[in-house]
């Protein structure tokens, strides 16, 4: 497909409407196969979506935290791989715009308004035990280039990145907490897979390791030298755990959607009576917690705009729990609403992989969201905020 420019925020959630059918069409035969689902990057270049966030002296849609959570969830009702890869390549974008050299953003925003550039992200290493903020492979400086050999066991959709985001020690003397923030773009960079994708869930996401070796400009550092804390704290983390709240709460809603509309049909299945007290206090429930996880979700990112609009800060202990708060209960409570799901529908329709509604896929995907970044990493990070915020400032 080819690349159209990008349409304005205002229509991301009709865009990612339109998609939606087809990523459901396509979802079974990505997991069975589990196969990165190509001809949806595709069909995404062609949207205008890859550059929802780039502003729109970039030629990109000029949208904010709100419009990419909102087409993430939509699109999530179709395929949450898809949906994930997308969301965290936004995340990638959202990290450029705000804190890239103005030489970067000149060269690259435009590209990636034009779908030409999907962005990898590359954070993970052998031996660091999952901090974020942490990095061991060291930067080396060259004169005007930086070299860069990263191996990362995991990287989402990195075969088939046309650039990455990679975090890199400062430099080989410089302590691990001192973690830049590099892009490297496809053409310019050494890349060997390594490693399968044989996973229980997200199976599209193709989340396969990666060696890298890479001289990028200095300009290419993205928001200084050592600084990434900064960049993953205003950035990366609040647009990661919004982004991949929105999309767990979409594949939810979709599965319960299904249900419902499976119950209230001739070919509901026999076992399920839809006038009992037990099948309607099981509807009750879930429901019940896909209104939660929506309702915070919707809180968090207005919250988070608000602060940008206003160019205040988050880096605030109330704003980093509300936002913590967000990732750990949309990842419960989804999860908790398609297990829900499969217990009320039964062997037939909710464990069978023949199934017409695809409980069981959606169950082993949202089984990985309590591990994609640790809910018991951020639970201990939560506990030790909430001592430093005495006036208890809730969402």
């Amino acid at each position: 497909m080819t690349p159209q420019p990008t349409a304005p925020a205002s229509g991301a959630a009709d865009l990612a409407a339109g998609l939606r059918p087809l990523f459901a069409e396509r979802a079974g035969r990505v997991d069975t196969a589990g196969d990165f689902p190509a001809d949806n990057l595709d069909a995404l270049r062609a949207s205008g979506l890859m550059g929802l966030l780039v502003p729109t002296g970039y030629g990109g849609g000029g949208g904010g935290v709100g419009d990419l959570a909102e087409a993430a969830r939509i699109m999530a009702g179709g395929c949450l791989s898809t949906a994930m890869i997308w969301a965290m390549h936004c995340q990638q974008v959202d990290a450029l715009v705000r804190h890239a050299t103005p030489e970067l953003r000149d060269e690259l925003l435009p590209r990636v308004a034009r779908g030409e550039v999907y962005i990898a992200s590359v954070t993970t290493e052998a031996g660091k035990g999952g901090r974020l903020t942490s990095a061991e492979a060291a930067l080396e400086h060259t004169g005007a280039t930086l070299a860069l050999h990263r191996d990362a066991p995991v990287v989402t959709g990195g075969e088939h990145a046309d650039g990455y985001l990679v975090t890199m020690r400062e430099a080989p003397d410089a302590p691990d907490s001192r973690v830049s923030l590099v892009y490297a773009d496809r053409d310019l960079t050494k890349t060997e897979v390594y490693g399968s994708w044989n996973a229980l869930g997200m199976r599209g996401t193709r989340s396969v390791g990666m060696r890298l070796s890479a001289n990028v400009p200095v300009r290419n550092v993205v928001g200084g030298p050592g600084a990434f804390r900064a960049v993953a704290t205003d950035s990366m983390i609040a647009v990661g755990h919004i982004a991949w709240a929105a999309c767990w709460l979409g594949a939810a809603q979709s599965a319960f959607g299904q249900v419902v509309s499976l119950l209230r049909s001739p070919n509901r299945p026999r076992s399920v009576d839809p006038r009992s007290d037990l099948t309607t206090e099981r509807l009750g429930r879930t429901r019940m917690d896909l209104e939660l996880v929506g309702a915070y979700l919707h809180q968090v990112t207005a919250e988070v705009a608000r602060h940008r609009e206003q160019g205040l800060s988050i880096d605030t202990p109330p704003v980093q729990i509300h936002l913590n708060t967000l990732k750990v209960t949309a990842a419960e409570l989804t999860y908790a609403a398609v297990d829900r799901l499969v217990q009320l529908c039964g062997l037939s329709v909710g464990y069978s992989k023949d199934s017409a509604v695809p409980l069981e896929r959606h169950l082993r995907d949202l089984r990985s969201a309590a591990l994609n970044y640790s809910n018991d990493r951020l639970l201990t990070a939560t506990g030790s905020l909430a001592l430093l915020d005495r006036s208890v400032r809730l969402a």
